[in-house]
């Protein structure tokens, strides 16, 4: 009996010890259970997003630089002010342009008067008939002319002037062989002399007789020519009259319209004009500052859409379409989220240090005064959307053996449920397969080490 005793109360230790860490485990597992953060599995709406960073942009921009130099005169808005298009800025004093741009107004003048006389007056067009009907004329007087070289008494003259040519020809010859025996005699003999005197007397006729031919064949030529001339000025001045008798050439209006084009495009640099409607969002000159070309003025932004450039990889590109909804928030609004739709997607993609990109551009479509170009937005496009899906909070699964699973608590105590998982977002993911339902509580925290128990089952389902 006394051998037994001890034995007795060795096991009762043992139970009470049992009991007692049986008791603290179980108060430290309803502990853990407590300090669990849970949710309840659910259904609702996936929506993948793409994630980049861009820097918001207004819809147009322009820098307005001077043309010219010359001293600021006015300054006709304020920063911030909404302008038309075509709204003049600033204009610089006349007196301090360079000539050129001072006499262009008058150069303006000169041509928008000669197109307003082409335009509206029947001068050139009376002016050109007139000319035709005098080339006309010219044209007949000229053949009148050319036909008296068919007559016969021309050609007997001429044929008589050529007979004589050739008689003072003999004439001459034996004027020239009568004196060339006396050629080496004294020149105050008598008979030399005489035979001399016949000698220049036959020249004389003989080169007559030429200049009655030429005259003749000369005038001939130039009635020849003259009648040329007149059918080619003729020719002109029908080409003339065609061109302007239905109304002013429309090459001639065209060459008046650019030089008065160009003339107004000089006047045009002694002011600065909106190119577009925009605000004014950057003033760079004072009345009285002196510029030159290239001196920049204003900056004018388009703020009626606002846009943000972002660059996607070739892995994600295919997913993103126009028209697809965009998540956007920046770091100088907090709390605040936007929203935006793709506007734009590039068809080329560009190397940017080994990495394929497209551009993608997004439209701002609930901006406010907070929002401005320059600022850095992160953009999250929503590449698909999935409805009525159960999903799992990303941060709560596991992987065990190779499987994912969540952890849920079962009646009070953490149990495995094996999860596979479909689309995905940053936070959220669907479930496809496995054993986790709706309602069941996902916890978000559990344990890193299980003690020697080891981690929880199963839930077979």
């Amino acid at each position: 009996m006394k051998k037994i005793i001890p034995i007795l109360i060795v096991i009762a230790l043992l139970v009470v010890g049992y009991l007692g860490i049986s008791a603290l485990r179980a108060r430290q597992q309803q502990s853990a259970i407590e300090n669990y953060n849970t949710v309840p599995a659910s259904r609702g709406t996936l929506m993948a997003t793409i994630g980049a960073t861009g820097m918001v942009r207004s819809n147009q921009t322009a820098i307005l630089a001077w043309q010219t130099s010359g001293k600021v005169d006015q300054i006709d808005i304020s920063l911030g002010d909404s302008v038309a298009a075509g709204q003049v800025l600033a204009s610089l004093e006349q007196a301090s342009l360079s000539q050129a741009v001072i006499l262009a107004q008058s150069d303006l003048i000169n041509a928008q008067n000669a197109l307003d006389d082409l335009l509206n007056s029947d001068l050139p067009t009376a002016t050109a008939l007139q000319n035709l009907y005098k080339a006309q004329r010219a044209a007949i007087e000229a053949e009148r002319a050319i036909d008296r070289f068919e007559e016969e008494d021309y050609k007997d003259d001429l044929e008589d002037a050529r007979n004589d040519v050739i008689d003072r020809m003999e004439d001459l010859k034996e004027a020239q062989e009568d004196f060339e025996p006396y050629e080496d005699w004294a020149e105050d003999n008598e008979t030399r002399r005489e035979r001399k005197q016949d000698l220049d007397d036959a020249q004389n006729a003989y080169d007559e007789a030429v200049r009655v031919v030429n005259l003749l064949e000369l005038e001939q030529n130039l009635t020849q020519a003259n009648l040329q001339a007149a059918q080619a000025a003729l020719a002109n001045a029908q080409r003339e009259y065609d061109r302007l008798k239905d109304g002013p050439d429309p090459d001639d209006i065209a060459v008046l319209e650019a030089r008065i084009a160009a003339t107004q495009a000089t006047l045009d640099m002694a002011h600065i004009e909106t190119p577009f409607a925009g605000t004014i969002t950057a003033i760079n000159n004072k009345v009285g500052d002196r510029v030159s070309p290239g001196t920049t003025a204003f900056r004018l932004d388009d703020l009626s859409r606002l846009l943000v450039d972002v660059r996607i990889s070739e892995v994600d590109i295919n997913r993103i379409g126009v028209g697809q909804s965009v998540r956007l928030t920046f770091d100088a609004i907090l709390d605040k989220e936007y929203s935006g739709v793709v506007s734009e997607v590039s068809g080329v993609g560009q190397v940017t240090q080994g990495i394929v990109e497209f551009a993608v551009t997004v439209e701002l479509t609930d901006p406010d005064e907070n929002v401005r170009p320059g600022m850095t937005a992160a953009v999250n496009i929503i590449a698909e959307q999935t409805d009525n899906v159960l999903l799992v909070p990303n941060r709560a699964v596991r992987v065990v053996d190779g499987e994912r699973v969540v952890y849920i608590l079962n009646n009070g105590s953490l149990a495995l449920v094996a999860v596979t998982l479909g689309a995905s977002s940053g936070t959220e993911s669907e479930v496809i397969g496995g054993s986790l339902r709706a309602g069941d509580l996902i916890v978000l925290n559990p344990p890193q080490v299980f003690d020697t128990m080891g981690p929880p089952p199963f839930v077979r389902r």
